[in-house]
């Protein structure tokens, strides 16, 4: 029996999906060939969202088929590269995405070298990985707004740990948006 991969709409069944790849007629080919392998399928490797700070970096992740966005923890800037290093250890990553800090005319603001000294880090432990940025305006505010509508008690609004790993999951939400096929 053929196995019917077709639950998900951007995903063909089995036989659909060996006769585009045969072809090269399909829309969704390069969605299908980033989840074939070896005849079988597979999942894509995860993307990885950064909500920098100082004090906290917000993690954000997809799913293994990139739809959905998802916070994933909140880390010291000191001890980010190990957790990511502990995490490339059980899932794929395809790619990081950063939150880009601009003020409201468009210019970097002054977080921006931290910002940039993380992405070398990043750069240095996982040179293999690419890095995209996203303008991160407005993310925390979207954050603390999302919170406020959740319906969490006011001691539960504060904890700034859940602020930044919102915050990255908009980021992460917001290029997945932008770079859907």
């Amino acid at each position: 029996m053929v196995p019917n991969f077709s639950c998900n709409p951007r995903f063909l069944n089995w036989k659909d999906t060996s006769e585009a790849l045969a072809s090269g007629s399909s829309p969704e080919l390069s969605i299908i060939s980033k989840t074939l392998s070896l005849g079988f399928l597979t999942f894509m490797a995860r993307i990885l969202a950064f909500d920098y700070g100082t004090k906290r970096i917000g993690i954000a992740v997809t799913d293994p088929l990139q739809i959905i966005a998802t916070g994933l923890d909140t880390v010291h800037p000191k001890d980010a590269i190990e957790y990511i290093k502990k995490y490339l250890l059980t899932e794929q990553v395809e790619a990081f995405v950063l939150g880009d800090p601009k003020q409201m005319d468009g210019t970097d603001s002054d977080s921006k070298q931290h910002v940039k000294g993380f992405s070398t880090l990043l750069k240095k432990a996982f040179p293999t990985i690419p890095q995209h940025w996203v303008d991160e305006r407005f993310t925390s505010k979207m954050a603390h707004q999302v919170i406020m509508q959740s319906g969490l008690k006011k001691m539960d609004r504060r904890d700034k740990d859940r602020v930044d790993t919102i915050a990255a999951t908009i980021i992460l939400q917001y290029f997945m948006e932008t770079n859907r096929l």
